[in-house]
Parts: C-alpha cells; structure tokens; sequence
C-alpha cells in the first residue's frame, strides 16, 4: 500500500517547514507530499527524500474543503493522510496509518496540542510528547490498536486518514462549506450516510503547533451561522451544538421559530473572553462552554434578586 500526505497552507512559513521535518523522520517515508497552496507563490520547503508536489490555488481561494479536495486529486497513493499544515507528524504516524488501513472508513490519529514556542528549539518527540495536550473527548488511548467511535462530532480534519477508494466514494469534502465548523461533521456525516465508519487509533500522532484560536469562533460568527443552516437543509439535523449554545449564552445570536438569528458582533469583551493565551495549549469547549453556563445563570439570579419580589 502506498500512502500520500495531503495538506493545504496559505501564510505558513514557519509551520509548513516543521511537518515536512517531520515526514523527514518518519519510520516509513510517504510516496509523496501535496501540498495545496493558498497563496499566489510556492513555498521554500526543505529536501526530502521523496517528492513534494504543491499545488497553487492562489490566495483568492478561502475554502479548505476546496484546498483538501484539490490535494486529493493530485494524489497517486492508495491511503490519503490528510494533516493540517501547522501539525508535525510522529515518525511512527504513517506506519500506524498503513497497519490499519484494512478497517476502511475514517481512521483519527492522536492530537497533541501544543503551547506556543514548544518547538523554537527544534524537533525533539520526547519533549513535545511531554508538553502536548489531548482532545477532551480523545480516549487517551484505545485499549486495542482502534476503537469505534460513535459520535460524528468527535470527528478532526487536523489528523486522518481514508483510503483514495473511500475518499472517491465519498466525492470528497463539500466545498459550500467555507469557515470553521462545516466541512468536518459534513465529511463525517456523509462517511456515516454510505456506511464508511469512525475509528480512533492508538497511535498515529501528529502534534498540533500554537495557532491562536478563539473558543469558540466569535471572530467568524457568520460563517458559523451559514455553515449551520447549509448543514441543516441538507442532513435534517442539528450540528455544532456547543458553539452555537456558547454564542447564545454571550448574547450574541437567539433562536427564533426560523433558526438561529445574529443580535450582534462579536466585540472586544467576546473576543478576549475566548482568546486562546499563549500557555494554553488547548481549550476544552466543554470548559468553555461550563463557564459561560454558569456566568449567565448567577446573572439571572442576581437579576431576579434585583427584581419585585425583592423589593416586595
């Protein structure tokens, strides 16, 4: 079995170097890297001993479904591995991917999220194992080589694997979805619909580097917003749940009998409440979203202490 990386990048100097330093290391080396690129010139990528072929989009291209589309289909390997470009593959991750590729559907590969600067002195496993932190709902490792996982919204882009068989089955990513959120459950939720099931495996790891993020997304409240109503008209269902009750806790949307309407912008005091700080390596929505529950539900005591019956 031959195995294609396939990863997208556009603004990536720093990061898209380190997973190319890391597929460097691998136990077993790909066939090839693509690289769709979301920018109007190539990068400066170092040596390797097998080839890296990029793709440019262009910086006009907003849509990573588009871009991870656009990887796939230059791809000649029978496994697709699919890494975000800031992530730095474990050596073992590609021989983890091959040994289980057997199982068909979506296979996950561990995550470890990483603080800021964990690698400004090079790449060395030990320590980002040591520095790393796992997904809330990631088991910390399976007790078999993969396990089921039942729940689509568990699904990552950041770190999978589909063979170019299931991928063609699938017709790939839904490039309407643009923005956080859509295109990962819709992937999941389309596998699911043909029968293609979710494993997490133990092992296959990619370290995911600093980024920055908000938790959730407030600075692309309308994209969320698209994403959750495109998913709706299409599936019959609800999706992204959490961030949508986190952005109604913050009063910032409000369910109506026609879905969820926006009330605001995202301000100043939003956007430094889910700011993710530089020591943080993850966020937990979970804990976020916990957070916010109980903030509005002391506001609602203390406005109802304030009220009539108070002062009755």
């Amino acid at each position: 079995m031959t195995v294609s990386v396939c990863t997208f990048a556009g603004g990536r100097d720093t990061q898209l170097p380190d997973l190319v330093r890391g597929l460097r290391r691998s136990s077993r080396p790909p066939r090839e890297l693509i690289v769709a690129v979301m920018q109007d010139i190539r990068y400066d990528l170092p040596c390797t001993g097998f080839p890296i072929r990029q793709v440019v989009l262009g910086s006009s291209v907003s849509s990573a479904a588009k871009a991870r589309n656009a990887a796939a289909a230059k791809a000649r390997g029978d496994l697709l591995v699919f890494l975000d470009s800031n992530c730095i593959p474990h050596p073992r991750l590609i021989e983890d991917y091959a040994a289980n590729a057997k199982l068909g559907g979506l296979l996950m590969g561990e995550v470890g999220y990483l603080p800021q600067d964990a690698c400004a002195n090079g790449i060395d496993f030990a320590c980002l194992d040591a520095a790393c932190v796992r997904q809330y709902h990631e088991p910390t490792s399976p007790a078999q080589a993969a396990a089921a996982c039942r729940d689509l919204q568990c699904f990552t882009v950041a770190n999978f694997a589909v063979t170019a068989r299931d991928f063609a089955t699938m017709r790939g990513f839904d490039e309407r979805y643009v923005g956080p959120g859509g295109e990962e459950i819709d992937f999941a939720r389309t596998a699911a619909s043909v029968g293609l099931p979710l494993w997490w495996l133990q092992g296959a790891r990619a370290y995911h580097q600093f980024q920055g993020a908000h938790v959730p997304p407030v600075d692309q409240l309308d994209a969320v917003l698209r994403n959750v109503r495109m998913f709706e008209r299409k599936w019959g269902e609800p999706a992204m749940q959490d961030w949508l009750r986190a952005f109604e806790r913050m009063n910032l949307i409000e369910r109506t009998e026609s879905g969820w309407r926006k009330l605001r912008d995202a301000g100043a005091q939003h956007l430094a409440l889910t700011e993710q700080r530089p020591d943080q390596a993850y966020v937990s929505m979970a804990s976020m979203l916990e957070m916010l529950e109980e903030r509005a539900t002391k506001r609602e005591a203390e406005s109802s202490a304030s009220g009539p019956l108070r002062a009755a």
